[in-house]
């Protein structure tokens, strides 16, 4: 089952993060006694009858995809212009995000995550984590984070090796998800949890990152774990799925907030083979669990200074040629959009019982969405062996899973306390039309593709008034919606 989502760096050639494979490896014995509502009790949201093949319980790994990524053409951090010039896409520094999410008037009060952590668990992790955080931040002007652990409790990680394709791309990803939770949310402390990767195969097993995610809650190490992986639920099946949301009942049951990214392949995904799309509607997990919060991805369209040239629309680079050359080597179309969809696994949670009208009787997703457009990708700093050190694009919903995962932090600070699920709280909002809230009003997720000799589309879901399966309940005015969540998720 591939993953193509998490961490994209454009010019590459190859895409993705993440391939989710189904194959035998490794038992997780991982309960899930507690309802996919957030209950205590069985309740609304847990399982639907099995689907999908069966897959073992721990039979998920994920091996991933990123090869050889190419740097942006200027030395320093590309501006707009420059990337507009060298790349045809827009790229976007964290200043810009700032002033577009309203994050800049929440800092001129003092409220910049302090006391926060945000936790983000990645196979391998980046040897040049440290190091590229302060050249990062020197570069944006960020100011430094209170701090940056990185513990190891799955076990040894073995040495980096930069001929080793599978640890650059986890690097790549590790500098994503730390540089922009990071860039959000400035005063959080940030937690790098690494695990022993696959060794020289390159195969991690998911089991690693559970185990290391009920480390973190077990001994209260975070308050907000972002997640930047996923596969269709039909490539596990629902049998493997329960065995597997351990760390999901524990978070929700130690008051921890879980996100997890959407998917970058719009309403389809990888098979099994990994060789092949599904050519119907699938939806991904972990995103899809009800105890977590799933994070679609929109695309900005901002100025040099963060302003709007116009409204946000939904991430859908599939028939954008720029993107697909960039991503995939080729004129596309590609799946190549923020996921969404309804559940086949988990039943309409509690929380989405006012927009059924939506999604039937199924768990919907996405929740929230924030940027991940290819077509408006965001800076990094990457120095680890392996390719040049310098500035690279990139993009996919693991950029808006972690921008998020800032947010959450800074609520977290305004409330005085971790929030835990805050899901209930998302769609209480909704309900009472709070003005943090924006509304996404273009765009759908319906992809095409090349296989077996013939062109493919999948008919995705196109953005309306209110819920919708493209970007959920819509994006943020952070200036707004981080008090509003502080004191609806009380």
């Amino acid at each position: 089952m591939h993953l193509a989502y998490g961490a994209r760096v454009l010019a590459a050639g190859t895409i993705g993060l993440a391939v989710i494979t189904a194959t035998a490896v490794d038992t997780v014995t991982a309960a899930a006694t507690a309802t996919a509502d957030g209950g205590a009790a069985a309740g609304a949201g847990l399982a639907l009858a099995g689907r999908g093949p069966a897959a073992g319980p721990g039979s998920v790994i994920i091996t991933p995809g990123m090869r050889h990524p190419q740097r942006e053409a200027d030395g320093g951090p590309s501006t707009t212009a420059d990337c507009e010039q060298s790349l045809q896409i827009a790229c976007y520094n964290p200043a810009q995000l700032q002033q577009a999410y309203g994050l800049t008037a929440l800092y001129s009060r003092g409220v910049t995550g302090k006391g926060a952590t945000i936790v983000v668990v990645e196979p391998y992790g980046s040897p040049t984590i440290a190091r590229d955080l302060r050249a990062f931040d020197r570069a944006e002007s960020v100011p430094r984070p209170p701090s940056l652990r990185i513990i190891r409790p799955a076990g040894k990680v073995p040495h980096f090796n930069p001929g080793n394709a599978s640890m650059l791309s986890w690097a790549g990803e590790t500098t994503l998800d730390v540089e922009y939770a990071h860039a959000v949310a400035p005063g959080a402390k940030i937690l790098l949890v690494e695990t022993p990767g696959g060794g020289t195969g390159g195969n991690v097993s998911l089991s690693q990152i559970l185990t290391a995610e009920k480390y973190v809650i077990r001994h209260h190490l975070g308050d907000v774990i972002s997640q930047s992986f996923g596969v269709a639920e039909q490539a596990v099946g629902s049998t493997a799925i329960r065995s597997l949301r351990g760390a999901y009942t524990a978070a929700y049951a130690s008051h921890v907030t879980m996100l997890a990214a959407s998917g970058d392949t719009g309403v389809t995904g990888f098979k099994p083979s990994q060789r092949s799309y599904y050519t119907h509607r699938v939806t991904s997990w972990p995103a899809s669990d009800p105890l977590v919060t799933a994070v679609g991805g929109t695309r900005l369209h901002l100025d040099a200074g963060g302003s709007r040239d116009s409204a946000d629309t939904v991430w859908n680079d599939t028939y954008s040629h720029t993107a697909n050359q960039l991503v995939n080597g080729n004129n596309g179309p590609n799946p190549l959009g923020t996921g969404g969809g309804k559940s086949v696994v988990f039943t309409r949670p509690s929380y989405q019982g006012k927009v059924a009208a939506i999604t039937g009787g199924h768990r919907g997703v996405p929740d929230i969405s924030m940027s991940a457009a290819c077509s408006g990708a965001v800076n990094t700093y990457q120095s680890f062996a392996g390719q040049p050190a310098g500035w690279y694009a990139v993009c996919g919903t693991s950029e808006s899973s972690p921008l998020f995962a800032g947010v959450v932090a800074l609520a977290d600070q305004v409330a005085g306390h971790r929030l835990g699920l805050i899901n209930h709280a998302l769609y209480r909002l909704a309900a009472q039309r709070a003005p943090g809230l924006v509304a996404i009003r273009s765009g759908n997720n319906t992809v095409s593709f090349r296989q077996g000799g013939r062109k493919h589309t999948v008919r995705g879901f196109s953005v309306r008034a209110g819920y919708n399966l493209a970007t959920g309940l819509g994006t943020i005015n952070a200036e707004l919606f981080v008090p509003e969540l502080a004191r609806a998720a009380r």
